[in-house]
């Protein structure tokens, strides 16, 4: 398989600043197909002026780029902007609420899912759920006991490389587990890193963030199981770096290596 029926995209987050030119300018200079935008509070279009939406994928499109995905919530008017600018999918992130604990939140979770079906229906966008650490759905298993018997059509699960990696769970097995719901693919990296020395009462440590070739995450695995398996879908870089103040040398690296590894 080659790269030609993989799209590649970006999710645009660290660049709120930019002008839509310049990020549209931006983004194709470095080679990607598209975005995933973040349609949030303080980026360069907020959720209250959704129904800008199709003005904003013209925008890329002048530049030859599309808009894959958004990163927002999901009210009717999303939906309803998303099918008037052809966005397929807008990607959630289920949340677990340490008060209900997990399996009551992961319930909870599963019935606004259910709850949103006719949305997806009506307006012929995806619902796209990714695992991430914290107070999240962690892994590639617990997406697929979220999402197990909802209608793949409509809910959907993206999966993280360097969420599932944190988590433990080798890339084969992950992207196994999700298949049947498989939506997209996030490409990102990260390893854990001890902050305190050992000398320390208790050890600490946080989650770092870096290129594609550094972290737990094994992108070589992940792109070569896709291709096994014949995906043909977006892989969306998604520009998370602890060291953001040098993001774009960074980000314009692993796309060149993404690239690469479906070539």
């Amino acid at each position: 398989m080659s790269s030609s029926t993989i799209s590649f995209s970006v999710f645009t987050k660290p660049w709120k600043t930019k002008s839509v030119w310049q990020l549209a300018q931006f983004v194709k200079g470095m080679g990607f197909d598209g975005i995933e935008f973040p349609l949030r509070e303080g980026y360069q279009l907020e959720p209250a002026q959704a129904e800008k939406l199709p003005q904003l994928v013209a925008q890329f499109a002048d530049h030859g780029l599309k808009i894959f995905s958004v990163a927002s919530g999901t009210d009717e008017h999303i939906f309803a902007a998303c099918a008037e600018a052809g966005v397929p999918m807008i990607r959630v992130m289920p949340v677990i609420r340490p008060e209900d604990g997990y399996l009551a939140s992961v319930q909870k979770a599963r019935e606004q899912l259910e709850a949103l079906a006719p949305l997806c229906e009506k307006y012929g966008v995806k619902i796209g759920c990714q695992q991430h650490y914290g107070n999240n759905v962690t892994d590639a298993t617990g997406l697929k006991h979220l999402l197990d018997g909802l209608n793949p059509d409509y809910l959907g699960a993206v999966w993280d490389a360097a969420h599932d990696a944190l988590a433990g769970q080798q890339p084969e097995f992950g992207l196994d587990i999700v298949w049947s719901h498989l939506g997209m693919v996030n490409f990102k990296n990260a390893y854990y890193k001890r902050t305190n020395g050992p000398e320390a009462e208790h050890a600490e440590w946080k989650r770092y963030f870096t290129s594609g070739r550094q972290g737990l995450a094994s992108w070589p695995r992940a792109a070569a199981y896709l291709q096994k398996r014949n995906y043909d879908g977006v892989i969306c870089l998604t520009a998370e770096y602890t060291n953001e103040e040098d993001v774009a040398r960074l980000i314009q690296q692993d796309i060149a290596y993404a690239k690469s590894l479906f070539a």
